[in-house]
């Protein structure tokens, strides 16, 4: 029987400074800004980009092709999406099928929300449990899912 043994790690990170990881943590081939914390269980895969004063917190996964801007805050257990399925499965191997988040500065992501490819504008907060489906261009509290408009932020 073959065995395969994958370990946790950190490699190749481009680290701002005063850059605070709390492992074990799965970070590898991206770039996280300064003053930001990473939590526990928390994996950041290759090319994301995260702002400076994030705040990530634990079982959040970021996947390829997300970017984060400043003072940015991802709950417990956030997971970013880079496959639309649209094959009607993975598109594994697959790449070029992959499409790209981009997250504004000040956005405020609630625990176990998804957020799938998509824009999200700059002074937004996004409700625990929520799903982004589609772009955010207005500033304010969404929630729900799909996750919808609820309020502006006073």
């Amino acid at each position: 029987m073959k065995h395969i043994s994958l370990q946790v790690s950190i490699r190749d990170v481009d680290f701002g400074e005063n850059v605070t990881v709390i492992e074990p943590v799965n970070i590898y081939g991206c770039k996280i800004g300064s003053n930001t914390f990473i939590g526990p269980f928390v994996e950041i895969q290759k090319d994301v980009v995260i702002g400076q004063r994030c705040k990530i917190q634990s079982h959040s996964f970021i996947c390829e092709l997300v970017t984060i801007g400043d003072q940015c805050f991802i709950g417990h257990g956030v997971m970013f999406i880079n496959d639309l399925f649209a094959t009607g499965g993975p598109a594994a191997g697959k790449k070029e099928s992959w499409k790209k988040t981009r997250l504004g500065n000040n956005v405020s992501v609630g625990s176990n929300a998804t957020i799938l490819p998509v824009n999200i504008c700059d002074n937004v907060v996004i409700g625990a449990g929520a799903v982004v489906t589609k772009d955010i261009t207005k500033p304010g509290v969404y929630a729900g899912n799909p996750a919808r408009f609820l309020r502006d932020i006073n």
